[in-house]
């Protein structure tokens, strides 16, 4: 393995690591607080750190400019707009546009204004579970029909925010896979933190072997494999990010209507889809329905395994 940098316009070295494994090589860097990977079925180390670059350079773009955690974007700027209206361009626009969808076909379920709760929460695998009452203070905050969008710019109500974390990661993998094809017709294999894209068979008619993480013991175990030939993959689940509250597992993704964790959803959800960003869409719904997730995703004619 060798390590290598790319200075860019975000400003800082992008450390990447390249190495080979079985017909492909792999480039590796951390991004949106996740491992990344980009598989490339090539010989060439250097074909792979550079493709793994773009991916990276592409990555870290997306999660300078929409991150939450950040104090230097429109994220920051309109979740401290204090009520006023704030101006959006081109990219934003089209991923307030794509949330705004997902709230109205989900009948509220999928609401990017529910972040505010997470003031509250905490999910790192402990016990601790804030009082009812902190919870309900917070959704006065929670609700995108209170949100004055016009597809140019937005005005929230004081106290409320946006988060682009149900759909952030998976756009970015989408992006960088759709840069890759422009520079590439070798088969490869985008990996943001467990969100997919295979951008088709590997040389043989082969797919891709995924592992899925065993839910009880996250990064030890494989639960099961799914093979993917083209198309995005995404699990949404409570495998890395959960509480514990009076003997039950509690996961990360939270029910808009009450602020509190989703009651009944199964512990994992995966779905294989045409973009990666459909994938995931599709598996947080599935998920935020509960018990129902197996109906949904069975009327939405996709692929997918629950655990």
């Amino acid at each position: 393995m060798h390590r290598v940098g790319d200075s860019s316009e975000l400003s800082e070295p992008i450390p990447v690591a390249i190495e080979r494994a079985e017909d492909c090589q792999v480039g590796r860097f951390e991004a949106m607080a996740s491992p990344c990977s980009v598989l490339v079925n090539t010989e060439d180390a250097s074909e792979a750190d550079r493709l793994t670059r773009v991916a990276a350079r592409e990555a870290l773009r997306i999660e300078h400019s929409f991150s939450r955690y950040r104090s230097d974007n429109i994220v920051h700027r309109i979740n401290h707009s204090d009520g006023s209206r704030v101006a959006v361009d081109e990219e934003t626009a089209k991923l307030l546009d794509y949330a705004a969808t997902c709230y109205e076909i989900s009948d509220g379920l999928f609401d990017i204004s529910s972040g505010v709760l997470r003031r509250v929460w905490r999910f790192d695998g402990g016990t601790l579970v804030p009082s009812r009452r902190a919870v309900s203070e917070l959704l006065e905050f929670v609700g995108w029909e209170k949100v004055d969008y016009d597809g140019t710019g937005i005005r929230l109500p004081a106290g409320m925010q946006i988060d682009f974390g149900g759909i952030g990661k998976e756009y970015a993998v989408d992006r960088a896979a759709a840069l890759l094809a422009e520079k590439t017709e070798r088969p490869f294999l985008v990996n943001f933190g467990g969100d997919l894209y295979a951008s088709g068979e590997r040389p043989g008619g082969r797919p891709w072997g995924i592992g899925i993480d065993d839910p009880s013991r996250t990064g030890e175990a494989v639960l099961y494999r799914v093979e993917l030939r083209s198309g995005g993959l995404a699990t949404s689940g409570d495998a890395r990010r959960f509480v514990r509250y009076r003997g039950r597992r509690l996961g990360h993704i939270l029910d808009p209507r009450t602020g509190w964790p989703v009651e009944g959803a199964p512990q994992a959800v995966t779905v294989i889809a045409s973009t990666c960003l459909e994938a995931g869409t599709l598996s947080t719904l599935a998920y935020l329905q509960g018990r129902g997730a197996k109906e949904f995703l069975q009327a939405q004619g996709v692929h997918f395994q629950l655990t």
